[in-house]
């Protein structure tokens, strides 16, 4: 839903996993063989790693300040058990921790997550705070304050509930003209 570039390094890869699931129409990418694929994902993963995305929504939720969507297994209880080496580059000395096994979808989340952390960018991966939205997306502002994915679509809608609730309007009706305001061809 979001109009942002792609996170930066491995986060792209969680934006990703997060971003497979449109709450909104329901529509899970992860039903197809392309986007698991894309993933690294078997079919016999597919639970896992559905249960990996609500627990990374969760958390990314977090970053925003809000609770978290439903109950969900703690990312770090899914991470525990991830595969991760520490790589040590001969010529510069510098070292990351890196998957032990590429094909485990849960050990390159897991050094996706090291790599933010050290770089100090895995707070900046975030949810949309609109509850018929939680799409990831990478906060780029200055304070890193930001709330939706994207302004033009989930920020505008907010900001519009908001008016209308302060102003004492609904978006379904208006006492005032039982046809919304509309213009009605009765009596015209």
């Amino acid at each position: 839903m979001t109009e942002r570039s792609p996170a930066p390094g491995g986060l792209g890869l969680v934006e990703a996993l997060v971003n497979t699931l449109d709450i909104e129409s329901g529509a899970d990418a992860l039903d197809t063989p392309e986007v698991r694929a894309r993933l690294g994902v078997t079919d016999e993963e597919t639970d896992r790693a559905r249960a990996l995305r609500e627990s990374l929504r969760a958390t990314l939720l977090a970053h925003a300040g809000h609770p978290p969507h439903r109950e969900v297994t703690p990312l770090g209880d899914l991470l525990a058990g991830a595969p991760l080496l520490v790589r040590v580059d001969p010529a510069d000395g510098s070292a990351a921790l890196a998957p032990a096994d590429d094909r485990s979808l849960h050990a390159r989340v897991a050094a996706a997550v090291a790599e933010a952390l050290v770089a100090g960018t895995w707070t900046r991966l975030k949810a949309c705070e609109a509850a018929d939205c939680h799409w990831a997306y990478y906060d780029r502002s200055p304070a890193g304050r930001g709330r939706w994915c994207s302004m033009q679509v989930c920020g505008a809608r907010a900001k519009m509930r908001r008016y209308r609730a302060k102003d004492g309007r609904t978006s379904s009706s208006n006492a005032e003209f039982p046809d919304g305001g509309r213009g009605s061809d009765i009596g015209m």
